[in-house]
């Protein structure tokens, strides 16, 4: 089983320092549908990953957060792709549970989902707590620079090895052409 794990916010939509708080807020970043599209069509099990700390704060109710995300599976579905779940933290920080990148707990939870070590599974995010989170399981982080992207290019720190790409797009390019 093809499997990739994505972060949300900055790898499929556009990120915003006030968090995404509504369906009308998600943006899709260009190319990021289409590039789910093709690692579905590819035969991949596409996972989301996503801390969502929005929840804790009180910013919006799971009701809000549910609505996001059908709007992310129709937009995907309508690019002809498929994200199988979405795994999240509704915690904050100052909370300190397990489950908040880049503690290992949502990784350990698709682990256990699917039945399978994480080893060399390809997990994209924009900052370094997503590459921090999937290189505790021994996943392969790679960095995007949408999102946050450039700044923790800039602030170095990255995971060893960590291969860098424009885009959501760029990656699954450089995933399929690793695979063929």
């Amino acid at each position: 089983m093809k499997l990739i794990i994505l972060d949300r916010d900055g790898v499929i939509n556009f990120d915003s320092d006030q968090f995404i708080k509504s369906p009308d807020e998600w943006k899709p970043i260009p190319g990021s549908l289409e590039a789910i599209a093709r690692l579905t069509r590819e035969g991949w099990r596409v996972v989301v990953a996503t801390n969502q700390s929005g929840l804790a704060r009180g910013l919006f109710e799971m009701t809000t957060l549910n609505a996001i995300h059908a709007k992310m599976h129709k937009a995907v579905g309508q690019a002809g792709g498929r994200i199988e779940a979405v795994f999240y933290c509704p915690h904050s920080a100052e909370m300190d549970c397990g489950c908040r990148k880049p503690k290992p707990g949502l990784f350990d939870e698709i682990a256990t989902r699917y039945g399978r070590d994480l080893r060399d599974v390809p997990a994209v995010g924009d900052s370094l707590r997503d590459l921090l989170a999937a290189a505790s399981v021994g996943a392969r982080p790679l960095l995007v620079k949408t999102g946050k992207g450039r700044k923790t290019l800039a602030a170095g720190g990255l995971p060893e090895d960590t291969p860098v790409f424009e885009d959501l797009m760029a990656a699954v390019e450089y995933l399929l052409n690793a695979a063929s």
